[in-house]
């Protein structure tokens, strides 16, 4: 059908010429509301929206020499955040003459992911950043 025929169709209809495929051979045009159009595809956006789940990247940090209680505070923690659905990343920050050891933050480290592995996944595994040591766990893939 001619564009002229079609828009001639749509003003005596009383409705609108929409193209809905431009690049396709020929032109596909169909004849509707316009206005109608544009709103439910805005709600269908909208409710999608509504379902996406935003992950936001929670932080621990531990010190190198840290105590059972301590660790274990954290380790809950961590845990708390990981059953919410988000993702932890957990650093040490090494101070003065710390840096000389990193084997030792590197233990602390491989110990909290052992601690958190019931509910965690190890994302990146524990590396040095200058004066930090980073590691990210995200959660567990739903079954």
């Amino acid at each position: 059908m001619s564009s002229k025929d079609a828009l001639a169709k749509a003003t005596e209809k009383d409705l609108d010429l929409v193209l809905i495929a431009p690049n396709a051979k020929p032109p596909v045009c169909k004849i509707m509301d316009y206005g109608k159009f544009c709103f439910e595809q805005a709600k269908r956006e909208k409710e999608a929206k509504k379902k996406q789940k935003i992950v936001e990247i929670k932080e621990i940090r531990l010190g190198l020499s840290i105590d059972v209680h301590d660790f274990e505070t954290k380790g809950n923690q961590a845990k708390k955040f990981l059953n919410g659905g988000d993702k932890v990343k957990v650093s040490i920050r090494f101070r003065g003459r710390e840096l000389g050891h990193p084997e030792i933050g590197t233990e602390v480290m491989s110990r909290f992911a052992e601690y958190c592995s019931d509910a965690a996944v190890v994302e990146k595994p524990a590396k040095m950043e200058g004066r930090n040591m980073l590691m990210f766990l995200s959660p567990k893939p739903a079954k």
